[in-house]
């Protein structure tokens, strides 16, 4: 429920008893949504805006490969493995408060990081960054939750969601121009005015809400998912680099895997959990989760290969490439902005929603495939095809996630989509990266199949004839890991629509009972 906070002492303070407020929501949820909004979009730029900072780094800072690897890996890291544990503090301590100790973090580290002297420091800024970004991901969805009725939700959530894909797709584009006029450390202090204007912002317009029954904070439940999370997604991002069967991530990985299962049983048996396992017994739930893990698998691994095709294939730079897939992205943006997703929800329902996005966007993808050694143009139809169906899917995917868990665990709920989201996209990246990879290697000639990049293997390769040949198996290795990517989509269109089930029920006719800040119902 929304509440304003009656104390000012620490602690959570108990809520007053629900009151029906005006329809829609808080009064000034469009506000509050455009202030969480730019928290969200500093938070995912930083997930991409290094990525063309590279050579800068290497040369200003005398980063080895590894340093490189650290500086961009750290922020995932920690932003992975702090997700759950940062929505349960948020429902537990306030998530206005949660929000303003986010940006509060979020600001100091982009700080250390712009001001950094060595790659040690950038680094361990990075992960300072990677704690406040944890907050922020869980909060600002959290908050969006309390602030609109079950109405005007499915919209919100839809522009949150396109925040999130135009800041994974603007980060290149954005680092690009930055650093086009200035040096490295400018890509991190241009936070630093967002997150001032966002401090002032959420203090004065975001209401304070909590848990009224959150009980004791779950610590061994927060302890166990952050050692267990961190593990699994270091091994998943360090595999494609040291080899899956490497003891380097082989030893992470299952040891992450004996960790969650020790927390799934923790949970099961605690008085206080901080995610309650008989979620996954939902049908609703389960179809939701496999939604997001699929849907961010296909489009995390797509953008990561299509990067590889701009630039090594059709011979962009790091920023033409970054606008060549923009469309992508304002695709995604488009159909959320105009209200189009949360319309065609409201008729058709999730499920319904969910599958033809997800459907859709694998149509995308497998255009893109078949085009991509052609002309812009039949790229530019693939992206905005993908773009469509992720606009459309993707809201009605956390919808169903964040609608199949009490709306006072707001804050556990936007943990499990951020995770599974982070789970997703670095699988995609691994799975796919690896489909190319063996590919790529298969059809090498004899001369250069020890090669492991492309740049490597044109280098070894003798004549224009042999060079054509690494090249057309490269472009071939591609096309294979994009058309797995659309099969991981489709797969996952399917099988959210049959678990989400009631296939074409509205949104606004599923209704359990009362939305407490509201009078009006609210999804079950």
């Amino acid at each position: 429920m929304v509440t304003t906070d009656p104390t000012a002492g620490p602690g959570p303070a108990p809520d007053p008893a629900p009151a029906a407020g005006p329809p829609g929501g808080h009064p000034a949820r469009w506000a509050i949504l455009a202030v969480v909004c730019l928290a969200e979009l500093v938070v995912v730029l930083d997930n991409t805006v290094l990525n063309v900072a590279i050579p800068s780094l290497t040369s200003e800072l005398g980063a080895s490969t590894a340093d490189v690897q650290w500086m961009i890996n750290a922020y995932a890291l920690v932003q992975a493995g702090l997700l759950l544990g940062a929505g349960s503090a948020a429902d537990r301590y306030g998530r206005k408060r949660m929000l303003l100790a986010g940006l509060a973090l979020f600001g100091v580290g982009s700080l250390a990081a712009g001001l950094a002297a060595s790659s040690a420091q950038l680094i361990a800024a990075r992960a300072g960054m990677g704690v406040g970004a944890a907050l922020l991901l869980t909060t600002t969805l959290a908050v969006v939750m309390q602030v609109f009725d079950a109405e005007e939700r499915p919209r919100a959530i839809g522009l949150w969601g396109a925040v999130n894909a135009l800041g994974f797709a603007a980060g290149p584009v954005v680092g690009g121009l930055v650093l086009s006029h200035y040096w490295w450390g400018a890509i991190f202090l241009i936070n630093i005015p967002v997150v001032l204007v966002g401090l002032v912002a959420v203090a004065v317009l975001v209401p304070e809400s909590r848990d009224p029954r959150g009980g004791r904070l779950d610590l061994p439940g927060i302890a166990l998912s952050v050692v267990g999370m961190t593990s699994v997604v270091y091994a998943v991002i360090t595999g494609p680099e040291h080899g899956w069967t490497s003891a380097g991530v082989l030893v992470p990985a299952l040891a992450g895997a004996a960790v969650l299962a020790v927390f799934a049983g923790w949970e099961r048996r605690t008085e206080h959990p901080m995610l309650d396992p008989a979620l996954f017994r939902s049908r609703r739930f389960t179809g939701a989760v496999t939604g997001v893990v699929l849907i961010t698998f296909g489009s995390g691994g797509a953008l990561y290969l299509l990067t590889q095709q701009f630039q090594f294939v059709r011979g962009d730079t790091p920023l033409q490439a970054g606008l060549a897939i923009a469309p992508f992205a304002l695709t995604v943006v488009l159909v959320n902005f105009t209200g189009a997703s949360a319309r065609l929800i409201a008729r058709f329902g999730l499920p319904v929603m969910a599958a033809s996005g997800m459907v859709l966007m694998a149509a995308g993808l497998a255009v893109v495939a078949l085009v991509g050694g052609g002309g812009y143009g039949g790229m530019l139809c693939g992206l905005v095809l993908m773009g469509a169906g992720c606009g459309c899917a993707n809201p009605a995917i956390a919808e169903a996630v964040m609608g199949a868990i009490p709306r006072e665990k707001a804050g556990a709920g936007a943990g499990v989509n951020g995770t599974l989201a982070e789970m997703g996209a670095g699988l995609g990246v691994a799975v796919l990266g690896a489909v190319l990879a063996s590919r790529f290697g298969a059809l090498l000639p004899d001369s250069v199949d020890t090669a492991e990049s492309l740049p490597a293997a044109l280098a070894r390769a003798s004549g224009e004839a042999e060079r054509t040949w690494v090249a057309e198996a490269f472009a071939s290795g591609l096309q294979t890991g994009q058309f797995a990517g659309a099969a991981a989509i489709l797969a996952g269109g399917c099988a959210a629509g049959l678990l989400l089930g009631r296939t074409g029920r509205p949104v606004r006719d599923a209704v359990t009972g009362p939305d407490p800040s509201t009078g009006k119902g609210r999804r079950g």
